[in-house]
């Protein structure tokens, strides 16, 4: 049982300290591809320190693959540290903006579905609405699914970011 549970495939958050150098994204993204793996989201930011950065790659694969591709990232001269933040609790958020239809006699709907979202405004036309929308993973998920019956039109969302919990 405990094979099955180790090679099952889910959803991983790998935080990846790195010497901020270019070509290192190129480095970090190549190990993930070379193995077949297609990241859900990457999202690179300087850190407290400004030779600093940190990617946050969210990936769905085998737990056993996962883990080689997290020793060989240790290998790679420009990282400083890696941390697997699944399972373990954090701090997560990401960013959606999301372009509706908005025909007059649902604009009302729309307002109050982006307040209890706490949705900003960014943009009104004579057919459309676009909404932002921050939050963690599930949250987006949520507002994403309650817009899609008004007709999504455009949808961009950030990658997500994660910081372990003290």
């Amino acid at each position: 049982m405990a094979a099955g549970n180790e090679n099952s495939v889910r959803q991983h958050v790998i935080s990846v300290k790195v010497e901020n150098r270019s070509g290192v994204l190129a480095r970090v993204a190549g190990l993930f591809s070379a193995r077949g793996y297609n990241i859900d989201s990457l999202t690179v930011s300087t850190t407290e320190h400004d030779d600093v950065s940190v990617m946050t790659i969210v990936v769905r694969g085998d737990d056993r693959i996962i883990e080689q591709v997290k020793k060989q990232l240790n290998k790679l001269i420009d990282v400083i540290k890696v941390s697997d933040h699944t399972g373990l609790p954090t701090v997560e958020r990401e960013f959606v903006l999301v372009r509706v239809n908005a025909p007059p006699a649902k604009r009302a709907e729309i307002y109050q579905l982006g307040e209890i979202f706490k949705a900003d405004i960014a943009d009104i036309s004579q057919r459309s609405i676009t909404l932002g929308v921050k939050g963690d993973p599930e949250n987006i998920n949520n507002f994403i699914e309650l817009m899609k019956p008004y007709g999504i039109r455009e949808l961009m969302r950030t990658g997500r970011v994660s910081l372990l919990k003290e």
